[in-house]
């Protein structure tokens, strides 16, 4: 288990995590969810002894994790799958880590099969696509068999194949009373792996439940109804009933209802007692992407402007770059 109390970091005038106190918990995946800039690299360095805390503990089984008898086979971790000697065959990186945690040479071959690496395992790693890249990320983390895991961003460059495997792995681990932590931005992925969220913004707690109870305090249920077509004057005598008893309705491009602030009851009887005849009465939840927008709202660092109307928008390569390069293409995709 992991447990952060009261965990602080302070870079001169900035915060960058400010009191964050949770657990993450074996035997579920804890997806940990936040804006750019929140703080959950700096937090997940914290649980991996690489930063020192300002104030306040986290640790792994009841110890820091430096304290650990064993860190390299007690903890694996993916933080940055960049981070290997490109020059450096797949399996000499995996042996050079292996040797540096005690772990017997067969496990090599043993991760390099689970993570789909085996028939390049001789391929300097410089060579590799972003998805190979995390892969072998993935690969180390596993090396020590650990019982506690941190991946941040996993299934970045993966195609479709490689994030289901990456879900159902993550889950695996899991079912085997393994701590899981996850920091990732996909919704949609965490929606489909995550049990559990711990959800920071600007390093300050904002969420710490499970998924269920996440959406059901931080978004908003609503029905969908659909009269038969054609019968337009009787949608909107429905929609105006619905009003009239507290609803609030809108229209969906298909000729449907979006109903919200009734319960499904409610709303079949007051069609029932209108002579209005429904060819579709469903229950409708929002989103984990759109309960994690909600909640995070006025917590994001890093906001995306919009050109004002009639500016010439510069392409790419002609305007200034920031940073004094012209932004590069896009990566590669897995092989």
């Amino acid at each position: 288990m992991i447990e952060a109390r009261g965990l602080t970091k302070r870079y001169g005038p900035h915060t960058a995590v400010d009191q964050l106190t949770f657990q993450v918990r074996p035997g579920v995946v804890t997806g940990f969810l936040g804006p750019n800039g929140s703080g959950k690299s700096t937090t997940m360095r914290m649980i991996l002894g690489l930063d020192d805390p300002t104030s306040g503990t986290v640790t792994i089984g009841g110890y820091p994790y430096r304290r650990l008898p064993n860190a390299g086979r007690t903890v694996g971790a993916l933080l940055d799958a960049k981070a290997v000697h490109g020059g450096r065959s797949a399996r000499s990186h995996l042996l050079s880590l292996a040797q540096l945690a005690g772990v017997p040479r067969q496990r090599v071959d043993h991760v390099l099969d689970v993570v789909g690496l085996r028939d390049v395992a001789r391929r300097r790693a410089g060579e590799f696509s972003l998805g190979m890249g995390q892969r072998l990320g993935i690969a180390g983390a596993l090396l020590g068999d650990p019982e506690v895991l941190l991946f941040d961003e996993p299934v970045n460059g993966l195609d479709p194949e490689g994030i289901l495997w990456v879900r159902t792995l993550m889950k695996g681990l899991a079912a085997e009373g393994r701590t899981v932590f996850v920091s990732s931005h996909l919704m949609s992925e965490m929606a489909l792996t995550a049990d559990h969220l711990v959800v920071i913004g600007q390093g300050r707690l904002l969420a710490d439940m499970g998924v269920r109870e996440f959406l059901d305090r931080h978004s908003t249920g609503f029905a969908r109804v659909r009269t038969p077509d054609g019968a337009g004057e009787q949608r909107r005598l429905l929609a105006k009933v619905l009003t009239d008893a507290g609803a609030r309705t809108e229209p969906e491009p298909d000729g449907a209802l979006k109903v919200s602030g009734l319960p499904l009851p409610r709303i079949s009887d007051l069609a029932h007692q209108h002579d209005v005849r429904l060819h579709e009465l469903s229950p409708h939840q929002a989103s984990l992407e759109e309960a994690y927008m909600r909640l995070t709202q006025s917590e994001v660092t890093y906001r995306s402007g919009v050109p004002a109307a009639g500016a010439a928008e510069e392409p790419w390569g002609t305007a200034p770059h920031p940073y004094g390069t012209a932004p590069g293409g896009f990566g590669e995709s897995e092989v």
